[in-house]
C-alpha cells in the first residue's frame, strides 16, 4: 500500500506506530510539541508485560535492544502493613513476565530506531480540522492518514468524539529519594529491590526502586479534588501528616524527599469509550482510552501503535485497516478499565486493604 501516516505526539504509542510502520516500509512523520528529546523528564519505571507491551517490542524488531534496557531484580515485590510489618516479600527469580525499564530509555530506544527526520520537534498543534493539522507557527499539514498519539488532552480526539477526561477521585503526590541505600537506608530497606505497596482505605504509600539507587514514591489519596484546596502538597510534612501513626520507614518516603513533591490528579475517559468511524483518523494510547494509573497505560499505548501499523500494512483499504484496529482496541481498553477498577478496590476499598491486595496477588 502506498500511503503516508501523520502522527501527532512522540510518546511511546506514537513512536511504536512510526517504528512498526517503518518495518513494513510505510513512511510517517511524527509531530511533537517538545523542543527536543531531552526537553523534559520522562517519568519513572515501566513494567513491560509479555501479553501486550512486549508484543509491540517484537513487532518493532527491537527485542535485543529492549532486553539491554531491563533493570535486573526490579520485579521483586513487597506488601507492607501500615505499621511496617512485611506481609509479602517476593523476590525476582527471573521468571516473571513484567521486566522493568526506565521510560526515558524505552523512548530513546524507539527514537533511535527511526529514520533521521521522522520526528519533527517543536511542532505544537493548536487545532485539528478533519485531517488538517494547524500548528502554533501558523503552518498546516494535510494528512492522508492522521493518528492522535497526543495523550490525555489530545487535540486530535475532538475530530472523533466529544468525550473529555474527568477527575477519577484519586490523585498522588510524587517524591524521589536519591542515593537511597546510603542516605535513606530505612526507606530503602522498606521498598526492597523492586516495588513496595502499603495501601489503606482511601490512601496509600507506594515505592519503586529505580536505576542509580533512586527511590520513586507515589503517595496516593482517594479524595475529591476540592479536598486539596488549601492543602500544600509541596510541603512534605503536611503530606506526611495524613499518615500519622504509620511506620517511620514508610513516611520517610515523604519526609526525606530530595525533590519538591509533585501533585498528579488522575483523569480518565469514560470506561468503554468508543466512537464512530471517521475517514482517515484514529487514536492510540491515552488519547483513545485514558485511565487512572494501573500499570497498563504504557503497555496499551505500545500495543496500540504496533497493532495499528500492522493493520495498515495488511490492508489495501485504509478504512478497513482503521476499523479492524479500532474494534480490537476498544475491546482491550474496556477490559483493562474493568481490571483497573478491581485493582483500585483491592488497594483502597472498604473491605480491608491490604488483605484484599494480598488475596488478589495470590490468585494471580
Amino acid at each position: 500500500m502506498h500511503m503516508h501516516v501523520t502522527i501527532i505526539g512522540a510518546g511511546l504509542g506514537g513512536l511504536a506506530l512510526a517504528r512498526v510502520l517503518h518495518v513494513h516500509g510505510i513512511p510517517s512523520a511524527v509531530y511533537e510539541a517538545e523542543e527536543s528529546p531531552s526537553s523534559r523528564a520522562q517519568g519513572g519505571m515501566l513494567d513491560i508485560h509479555d501479553y501486550n507491551g512486549q508484543l509491540a517490542v517484537e513487532a518493532a524488531g527491537l527485542v535485543d535492544e529492549f532486553r539491554a534496557l531491563v533493570l535486573e531484580g526490579r520485579e521483586a515485590l513487597r506488601v507492607l502493613d501500615n505499621d511496617g510489618t512485611v506481609l509479602l516479600d517476593k523476590a525476582d527469580d527471573g521468571t516473571g513476565g513484567r521486566p522493568e525499564v526506565q521510560r526515558a530509555d524505552l523512548r530513546r530506544m524507539l527514537l533511535d530506531s527511526l529514520p533521521a527526520g521522522t520526528v519533527r520537534w517543536g511542532s505544537k498543534v493548536t487545532a485539528v480540522d478533519g485531517r488538517t493539522v494547524r500548528f502554533a507557527d501558523g503552518t498546516t499539514v494535510e494528512a492522508e492518514v492522521l493518528v492522535g498519539a497526543d495523550g490525555a488532552w489530545s487535540r486530535v480526539r475532538p475530530v472523533l468524539t466529544g468525550a473529555r477526561p474527568e477527575y477519577t477521585g484519586m490523585a498522588f503526590v510524587e517524591t524521589y529519594l536519591f542515593d537511597a541505600d546510603t542516605r535513606h537506608p530505612a526507606a530503602a530497606k522498606a521498598v526492597g529491590g523492586g516495588s513496595m505497596f502499603s495501601p489503606a482505605r482511601g490512601k496509600g504509600i507506594f515505592g519503586h526502586r529505580e536505576a542509580g539507587d533512586t527511590l520513586h514514591a507515589y503517595v496516593e489519596f482517594q479524595r475529591p479534588l476540592e479536598w486539596f484546596d488549601g492543602f500544600d502538597v509541596t510541603d512534605p510534612r503536611r503530606v506526611a501528616a495524613e499518615f500519622e501513626g504509620w511506620a517511620p520507614e514508610l513516611t520517610a518516603l515523604i519526609t526525606e524527599t530530595d525533590t519538591v513533591p509533585v501533585f498528579r490528579p488522575h483523569y480518565a475517559l469514560p470506561a468503554g469509550h468508543r466512537w464512530d468511524r471517521v475517514p482517515g483518523v484514529t487514536l492510540v494510547g491515552d488519547a483513545a482510552h485514558l485511565s487512572a494509573p494501573n500499570g497498563e497505560g504504557a503497555n496499551l499505548a505500545l500495543l496500540d501503535g504496533a497493532e495499528l501499523a500492522k493493520a495498515l500494512a495488511k490492508h489495501d483499504d485504509v478504512e478497513q485497516a482503521l476499523a479492524e484496529y479500532e474494534e480490537a482496541m476498544f475491546v482491550r481498553a474496556a477490559q483493562t478499565a474493568e481490571d483497573s477498577d478491581q485493582l483500585m478496590e483491592s488497594l483502597f476499598g472498604e473491605e480491608g486493604a491490604p488483605r484484599k491486595l494480598l488475596d488478589m496477588l495470590s490468585d494471580a
